[in-house]
Parts: C-alpha cells; structure tokens; sequence
C-alpha cells in the first residue's frame, strides 16, 4: 500500500519535530513542513499531500486562512487542525471550514493517529464493515434475550431494504454515531413487549411504563453491546449510541433513510420481533 503523504504546517520547530516523528513512526511520509500562508501554497502545490496537519496560530495569517488555500489547490486534501486552543467557538470555525479532525496539543500519538485514519476515507473498509456488522448485532440480540429471559430467538427473513418500516406496535429506535453513522431500531407489538417485559421482570408488569422501561433497556443493551464487540475488533470506529427513542401506536410508520438497511425478522417465545440495522460510509463522526 502506498504511503500516505503529509504536509506539516506550524510555526513551532518543536511541534514539526514532534509531528514528523510520529508520522513517520506510524507510516506516513511527510514530504513537507510551512509556516506561513507563503509556504503553504508553495509547498501543498509542489508536494501534493493527501493530508495536512494545521496549526491554528501563525504570525502573518492562521489555519483557517491556509485550509481555504489548501482547498483552492486540492479539494479532496484532509486537513486536520492541530491546536492548543479548543473550544466550542475554535470547533465550530473549524467546521464552517469543513476541516476534517481537530486535535488538541500537548499531542497524543494515540489521538493524532486515530484522527488520520478516521478521516481516510476507505470504500473498501467500509464494504468490509458491511458484511460485519449484522452477524454482530444478531448475536449481540440472542445474548441478551439469552440472559434476560434464558430464551433463545430464531432470526429468520434477512433482507437489505430501505423502505418504510411498518411498526407492529412499538419501535425503539437508538443513533448510533462514530466512523460510519447509522441507526438500530427493534420493533414488536404491544403484546410481545408485555409478555418479554414480564418474562425480563420475573412477574406481571404494573403499566404501560415498565413495558416501555424494559423494551427501551433492551434495545439500548443490544445496540450497547454490539457497538462494544465492533470497537474491539477496530478501534478506528468509535461507535457510540443514543439513548433510546420509544414510539408506540396503531397505525405508526418509521421513515426511511437515505441508505439500505438490514431487516430481519426474529421470531422469539414472545412473539415475532422486528431488527432493523444500517450505517452509512457518508455522514461520520467529525471528530
């Protein structure tokens, strides 16, 4: 695999050294360093980077000026802004600039590596990602209907669609966010998530609320946990979940995405269940 290039910019020697060094620990090939605007647009015009690390801070101009520049010359650059400010102001300029990661000095190796290969888009790793995920979150489902309800589901009907998803009854519906983005929602009828819920409990539930507090802890420790597994087996994902959205009703219908999704039926000793999970390689964590 070829080397990716990087272009160093700041006006600290001590933080090019630094940089360099840990690039060049960890593959990359820094094939130039600036410290001003001059410098930049002659050397990101010469070298012709696939990545640029961006002080905020010079003296004659700062990142955000260079970053214009830099996309001026080369749009598909990425450039990561690398600073010891950062606040909710800095991070918003940074995103206005469409800078790709910010990463906070005194530097990380840890952070600044994972920052490079979060944003090095790879349709190949996503493709690889696809055909993951779902073994994951159907085994990470049956553990824990194992473990709640000593019961074991039968995943039946796995399609990939992106049509509207007709409720049974009740939908939970968790976000998930991190390298890809996307979005896991279990739905079932009233009944199935009353008869799970009791099964969960070890005795008849009080009201409509301890049915929806088991199906949403469900749903939440099925997603929680199938995130976990994926992020041990590649810590360049950082997935992470939302708390659970809850919808019930007769006639409820769940919008559909921009991108495919994963349906599968799970037919359980509670009733049929619906799992519904799809990411997209377009909409990632910014930083």
């Amino acid at each position: 695999m070829t080397k990716k290039r990087v272009v160093v910019v700041d006006d600290s020697y001590f933080s090019i050294v630094l940089i360099k060094d840990i690039l060049e620990k960890n593959g990359f090939e820094v094939v130039g360093q600036a410290s001003s605007l001059e410098e930049v647009i002659s050397v990101v015009s010469d070298a012709k980077p696939d990545i640029i690390t961006m002080d905020v801070t010079m003296p004659d101009t700062d990142g955000f000026q260079c970053t214009k520049e830099v996309y001026k010359i080369d749009k598909n650059i990425k450039v990561i802004m690398v600073s010891a400010m950062m606040d909710e102001e800095m991070l918003k300029k940074a995103k206005e600039h469409h800078v790709d990661a910010y990463v906070q000095k005194p530097i990380d190796e840890d952070n600044l590596i994972l920052a490079i290969n979060r944003i090095m888009e790879d349709k190949e790793q996503f493709k690889t990602f696809q055909n993951l995920y779902l073994p994951v979150f159907k085994e990470a489902f049956a553990d824990a209907l194992n473990k709640m309800t000593k019961t074991i589901p039968n995943f039946t009907d796995e399609r990939l669609s992106n049509d509207l998803l007709k409720s049974k009854g009740i939908s939970v519906v968790v976000g998930i966010i991190g390298k890809y983005s996307g979005r896991m929602i279990l739905d079932m009828s009233i009944e199935t998530a009353t008869t799970l819920s009791s099964k969960a409990l070890r005795r008849e539930t009080n009201n409509s609320n301890e049915v929806m507090a088991v199906i949403g802890e469900f749903t939440n420790i099925v997603s929680g946990n199938a995130c976990s597994i994926l992020n041990r087996q590649n810590k360049v994902l950082g997935l992470r979940v939302s708390p659970p959205s809850i919808f019930s009703g007769d006639s409820l219908t769940v919008s559909s995405v921009k991108f495919k999704t994963f349906l599968v039926k799970i037919n359980t000793d509670f009733g049929e269940m619906v799992l519904n999970i799809g990411f997209s390689d377009g909409d990632a964590q910014w930083m």
